[in-house]
C-alpha cells in the first residue's frame, strides 16, 4: 500500500472500532502494512513483568502489572481532520501554481 495520504502528526479521526470518534495525532504510519499509531486511540490492556535486574537495595528497574497500550488502526478506517473546516474528509490532490503536488480537503477545497 505505498502512497499513502495520512502522514505523520496529522490530526486523524477514527471511523469504526471500539474508539469510534476519537480524534488523535498520528504518531507513526506504516505504509507497507496499512496501519498507521493513533495518539490516545485503540487503547488496551497489557500484562508485564517486572524486568531488569535487583539493585543493592532490593528496588526492580521496571516495574510489572497491567499496563495501557496503543494499538495500530488500519489506514482505512481513519479519515484526516480538515484544519480550516474542523470535519473528517476524504483527501485529494492537486497541482499547486509552482509544480508541486499538494493534498486539498475534499469539502473545503482547503490545502491540508
Amino acid at each position: 500500500m505505498p502512497g499513502v495520504d495520512v502522514k505523520k502528526d496529522d490530526t486523524v479521526q477514527v471511523m469504526t472500532g471500539k474508539s469510534r470518534g476519537h480524534q488523535g495525532r498520528v504518531v507513526r504510519v506504516l505504509p507497507k502494512d496499512g496501519r498507521v499509531l493513533v495518539e490516545g486511540g485503540a487503547m488496551a490492556k497489557k500484562h508485564q513483568r517486572a524486568t531488569g535486574r535487583r539493585s543493592t537495595s532490593g528496588q526492580q528497574l521496571q516495574q510489572g502489572g497491567i499496563i495501557d497500550m496503543e494499538l495500530y488502526v488500519d489506514i482505512s478506517n481513519v479519515q484526516i481532520v480538515c484544519k480550516s473546516c474542523g470535519r473528517p474528509t476524504r483527501v485529494g490532490h492537486e497541482v499547486g501554481s509552482d509544480g508541486t503536488k499538494v493534498r486539498i480537503c475534499r469539502k473545503c477545497e482547503a490545502e491540508l
